[in-house]
């Protein structure tokens, strides 16, 4: 029987994780780097142990350390989590050789199931359908011969996806995907559309799969482009019973990382399911499989193809628990007891959705710093790792919640998640909350018309809300609290003046507010300092705001507003050379590509910063010469600084 538990993670998972425990009367244990140190996983957790560092390396990738957190807080399991070492065999073995137990499968399943290239010869060995693939065995400037070296092929018995051979004459015939073998999340994945591209992408993923997962090892497959994504969520106990418990629809995505995932999936039929559902099957049983577990496919047409097994509990499983009414952790735990799972799995009812609600702007650059406020209300349920003044650490994933809804219908369940999104109060970094509306109302998600190529296709960047009135509201809010703040004279009504030559106004760096006269058909019901009530031609409006030192947070039915409040008397600056690029996030110098003199082009790279776990390629924007490199390898920069200066349209 299990008393103590270990989560060897982080944030939204660990508390989610921590969560069952507590209703099961399991007592849990967090371990914490030194940026975690303050975080609610660990405050949650009945005890907590420190790894130290900050890099994951140093903490969450430590076998040794996490091992030793365990004997010193006689945790008797552990759990993995997703992500870091919840896919390393040999941790899972060193916590068995530490007399623990194991919540998850055997160290030879995750083993079978880690290298890619490897797993994929199983599964065909199996019957499942796969894709061709090649390993790249050695250093980046080997991969050359990628260009003409002839793939695994299937042999006899062995199961292939239908028309994704490589050219008759051995070639590989572009795009192609190139693939980190460990991990997943879409770390160390990059497409290539041209031989020329090959090389460099293939070196930038494999050093973010190492910086990842600890394992630079990547491969290179045929980018089969517009197919869903689907997933097959299995359960299987140790004397034999494997469920495959539905599937989900995981098509939209950035960066190869998933954003919108349901189930069940709107675009198969009953035919296509019943062959996934044998497919996980038929994997789960080749590999001696126990515990809970994801099947990973790409359905095109007819074609089904076999993408990963992913050895742990996925991030999207709360649309699995919400349909099917069951706890996979709980179910985790009472596997790993020894407990056997009932002959058939429960029925499905209704349709669930989740959003992945990250810390990111428009372009999808990761951002950080405090959250002011993080609520989100309604009719969902939100596992987040964050709380209202809490920080978004720049060291791990941006994730910053999954808010999941659960209905009836595929059409309630999406309206409900609309409603909870629109109603939430986030203030203090920039996140995807408007593109993930977007998507919601977009038509052909509507239609569950969805593929991976979804969000390159779409025009998704939606109209801006309207500032007219929030400005407005900041205005008078912010007047009003002045008011009540105010220490002297402090009956005298905000905006008001002895000499009437200039208005008084309020002035955003996005907009300028003058107190009268107020815009046609707009009156003022009730204005405080956090809520301010307009009526105009009619209709009444009303507003919270916010204020975190200049930013003015307006939240409405109309939309969220960002305002940046610019001082009366604003100090004098220092103004950045013409043609600077700035750092869009605090990270570190990863390569600089350039040096001063340098002719660079349009697109190129010229910098290459790592944070949050990813690289990101600074790039000029136009052609021009380089004056001047103020970076170098390994400096660690902040959101803002000067990186390199370029003259543009010098020759």
């Amino acid at each position: 029987m299990i008393t103590r538990l270990l989560v060897a993670n982080r944030g939204e998972i660990a508390r989610r994780i921590f969560r069952t425990c507590r209703e099961m009367g399991i007592e849990t244990v967090a371990v914490f780097s030194d940026a975690d140190a303050d975080s609610p996983h660990v405050a949650e957790a009945d005890h907590a142990v420190r790894l130290g560092g900050v890099k994951p390396a140093e903490s969450y990738l430590d076998i040794g350390k996490i091992v030793e957190a365990c004997r010193r807080s006689g945790a008797d399991a552990v759990h993995p989590g997703y992500g870091f070492l919840s896919e390393n065999a040999d941790f899972a073995q060193a916590v068995l050789d530490a007399g623990l137990v194991w919540i998850g499968p055997p160290p030879s399943a995750i083993a079978a199931m880690g290298a890619k290239v490897e797993a994929k010869r199983l599964m065909a060995e199996a019957g499942v359908p796969v894709l061709p693939s090649l390993p790249v065995g050695g250093p980046p400037q080997e991969s050359a011969g990628l260009r003409r070296t002839p793939p695994h092929r299937p042999g006899a018995g062995e199961a292939a996806a239908e028309h994704l051979t490589p050219t008759d004459g051995g070639e590989w015939a572009y795009p192609l995907l190139v693939k980190a073998s460990a991990g997943g999340g879409g770390r160390g994945m990059r497409i290539v559309r041209a031989p020329e591209d090959l090389e460099r992408e293939i070196a930038s993923a494999s050093r973010e799969a190492r910086a990842a997962f600890g394992d630079g090892t990547v491969f290179v497959e045929p980018l089969l482009e517009r197919a869903r994504h689907i997933e097959v969520q299995i359960l299987a106990d140790a004397h034999g019973t494997v469920w495959a418990l539905g599937e989900r629809e995981c098509s939209i995505q950035r960066r190869h990382q998933k954003v919108v995932e349901e189930c069940p999936s709107p675009g198969i039929g009953e035919d296509t399911r019943r062959r996934l559902f044998d497919a996980a099957v038929r994997a789960a049983r080749k590999i001696g499989y126990v515990g809970a577990g994801t099947v990973e496919f790409l359905v095109r047409g007819e074609t089904v193809a076999f993408l990963e097994m992913n050895t742990r509990l996925q991030v999207e499983h709360p649309v699995t628990e919400c349909v099917y009414g069951v706890d996979l952790v709980r179910l985790q735990l009472e596997i790993a007891e020894g407990a056997r799972l009932p002959e058939r799995s429960p029925p499905p009812r209704g349709h669930a959705v989740e959003v992945r609600l990250y810390a990111e702007d428009r372009a999808y650059v990761p951002q950080s710093g405090k959250m002011g406020r993080f609520e989100i209300p309604g009719e969902v349920r939100v596992d987040t790792g964050v709380e209202s003044g809490g920080e978004v650490s720049t060291h791990y994933d941006p994730m910053l919640a999954k808010v999941i809804a659960h209905g009836a219908s595929r059409t309630e369940a999406v309206r409900r998640l609309a409603a909870a999104l629109r109603r939430a109060r986030i203030h203090g970094v920039t996140t995807n909350r408007d593109l993930l509306l977007d998507i919601l109302k977009n038509r052909d998600f509507v239609a569950g018309n969805t593929h991976t190529g979804f969000l390159d296709e779409q025009d998704l960047r939606g109209e801006d809300p309207p500032l007219e009135l929030p400005a407005l509201a900041a205005a008078l809010a912010t007047a009003a609290a002045n008011r009540a703040n105010a220490r002297v004279l402090a009956t005298i009504p905000g905006g008001w003046r002895n000499v009437r030559s200039q208005p008084a106004t309020a002035r955003f760096a996005e907009i300028e507010v003058v107190y009268q006269p107020l815009p046609p058909g707009v009156t003022v019901v009730s204005a405080a300092p956090d809520r301010v009530v307009l009526e105009r031609d009619g209709l009444r409006h009303a507003f919270d705001v916010a204020r975190y030192g200049s930013a003015v947070y307006v939240d409405s039915a109309l939309g969220s507003v960002r305002l940046t409040a610019l001082p009366r008397l604003p100090e004098p600056v220092v103004a950045a050379a013409p043609g600077s690029l700035f750092a869009p996030m605090p990270g570190s110098v990863l390569r600089v590509e350039v040096e001063p003199g340098d002719r660079v082009t349009a697109g190129q790279a010229v910098v290459v910063l790592e944070a949050m776990k990813m690289e990101h390629r600074i790039t000029a924007p136009a052609a021009g010469v380089v004056s001047a490199v103020e970076v170098g390898k390994g400096q660690q920069v902040e959101a803002g600084a000067v990186l390199v200066v370029i003259e543009e349209g010098k020759q």
